[in-house]
């Protein structure tokens, strides 16, 4: 494949806020499943699929099934110098036009609680404060 055609393959599947704020997830926190990154993102299941579908096609994400749950993996690191990189420029570009960017972090936890065995497991290792 020419590298122009796999830059461009790879700077669409990188093309929306959602499919963004999913691979930051999965860097941060390593293995994720979609009710996890539903309950982050704040995104419904069907949604969320479809863009992790997109992302694995592109291949910037793995996954594994476990039982009912399947679970999915950034596959190339060096994402996180793309996603820095752009917002770099994104930036740049919107400061010559007087604009500042802001971004939400996806949250670590969610008032929605992820009902995955992992997620399950994590939540009962963690001290409880008194």
């Amino acid at each position: 494949m020419e590298g122009y055609s796999a830059v461009g393959d790879l700077l669409k599947a990188c093309g929306h806020p959602v499919r963004l704020q999913i691979l930051e997830v999965l860097l941060r926190d390593g293995e994720a499943c979609v009710c996890h990154l539903e309950a982050h993102l704040g995104q419904r299941q069907a949604a969320i699929s479809q863009h992790l579908a997109r992302l694995r096609q592109a291949g910037l994400v793995t996954d594994r099934r476990d039982g009912w749950n399947v679970y999915y993996t950034a596959a190339e690191p060096s994402v996180v110098s793309l996603l820095a990189a752009a917002r770099t420029t994104a930036a740049g570009v919107a400061n010559t036009s007087g604009k500042r960017l802001t971004y939400r972090n996806p949250s670590r936890r969610s008032s929605k609680a992820c009902p995955c065995p992992h997620c399950e497991r994590a939540a009962a290792a963690q001290p409880v404060a008194c």
